[in-house]
């Protein structure tokens, strides 16, 4: 049922945007009196575009099937903007009409030229810079002691989404970034894959790459909403919770990565500093939500000590606090990725990106390094996050 009304929604919404570029068309001065003979050559294109998301949802696993997918992803990007402007234009043009009592037939061109020169700068821009991966710099201060420790540095990443739209040299660039920090550890928020391990094209080149990352005390992740395998449409899961399961292809990439997973589970860093790594509220892996509450997680750490939380989704902030957490690592968010999403995000998490106090617990959200649908970003940045913790 779920598929049906996502293909509804967006069968719906591609029309409202074919219709309004076939409008455009026959009121512009310039093409009308060819317009039907262009809608002969525009429509079939839009239809077949259009069809490229629903190709790399529902076609069985493939070679065709990821290439698709891929070039789907970039048409949704494409597509959400221009879609947004030209709807926008020609309702605004409508009003002014209207308000100034002006004939209507006028500044269609201008809305079809606008929306497609913006629509086309828009897409290369969010294409190349979502591969410009930025370092942001973040220091905490723990009022704990360390056992001796003054500071520790840590690499915070998340959200890679290994998939169809990956590129190994932004990988690549990601380790020798991570590298020049130096980190005493690095820790991975989730998200590693995009629920799929079949669409990531060279997967032993890219655990080499990730296996390349050095540290003082190691890397260790915890597994996101998306490190499961499942049927995506537009971004969205279309397949039963209950189906939702980590394979173990996923599990051996992680191990090969060097990786060290953390299920509900706290290691030691520098013999004083405990690292505590959670199951996903969303998706536990074994097609439940099952996963321990803050207090059974944090319920042996000895809270005199640094206690640090690396969780995928920000949330239950105020539980971990309660339990004795003292600063709280997350992804999940992309903050946003591509604008507007930047600034919808906030409204639907108690801290969307970047540091946020709540109550004497800091936390961190990063906005990741990849990207999720669209292999875009725009107004946000592709980020690695460096966290220097000071202590008593």
């Amino acid at each position: 049922m779920a598929s049906i009304i996502l293909v509804l929604i967006y069968t719906a919404l591609s029309a409202l945007a074919g219709f309004c570029t076939d409008l455009c068309l026959h009121r512009w001065k310039r093409t009308a009196h060819k317009a039907a003979g262009l809608r002969r050559i525009w429509l079939p294109a839009y239809i077949l575009l259009s069809l490229l998301p629903v190709f790399g949802a529902f076609l069985p696993d493939s070679g065709a099937k990821f290439a698709l997918q891929g070039a789907g992803n970039i048409w949704l990007g494409f597509y959400i903007y221009y879609g947004w402007i030209l709807v926008t234009l020609l309702v605004c043009m409508q009003i002014l009409c209207v308000l100034s009592r002006g004939r209507t037939g006028k500044g269609y061109g201008a809305a079809l030229s606008v929306s497609l020169c913006v629509t086309v700068c828009l897409v290369g821009y969010g294409l190349h810079h979502a591969q410009q991966t930025a370092v942001k710099r973040f220091d905490l201060s723990v009022e704990k002691s360390a056992g001796g420790l003054q500071e520790m540095k840590l690499v915070l990443i998340g959200d890679l989404h290994l998939g169809v739209n990956s590129r190994l040299a932004t990988t690549e660039r990601m380790v020798e970034l991570i590298n020049a920090e130096e980190p005493d550890a690095v820790v991975i928020a989730g998200d590693i894959f995009t629920s799929s391990y079949g669409g990531l094209r060279q997967p032993e080149a890219y655990a080499e790459a990730l296996r390349g990352i050095r540290t003082k005390y190691g890397v260790f992740a915890v597994y996101g909403n998306h490190d499961v395998e499942e049927t995506l449409f537009g971004g969205f899961p279309i397949s039963p919770l209950e189906n939702a399961f980590r394979t173990a292809q996923m599990e051996a990439f992680f191990d090969a990565c060097g990786f060290t997973t953390l299920a509900d589970e706290t290691v030691l860093l520098g013999g004083s500093v405990q690292l505590s790594g959670r199951i996903d509220g969303e998706r536990a892996g074994d097609g439940t939500k099952n996963r321990m509450t803050a207090a059974e997680l944090l319920k042996d750490c000895e809270k005199s000590l640094p206690v640090l939380v690396l969780e995928h989704e920000p949330k239950d902030f105020h539980a971990l606090e309660e339990a004795g957490a003292d600063t709280v690592l997350c992804g999940h968010t992309h903050n946003g990725q591509i604008f507007p999403g930047n600034l919808i995000i906030p409204f639907f998490n108690e801290n969307a990106y970047g540091l946020v106090r709540v109550g004497r617990m800091d936390t961190l959200v990063t906005a990741g390094v990849g990207y999720y649908g669209p292999p875009m970003r725009i107004g946000t940045d592709s980020e690695v996050t460096v966290v220097t913790l000071h202590f008593e």
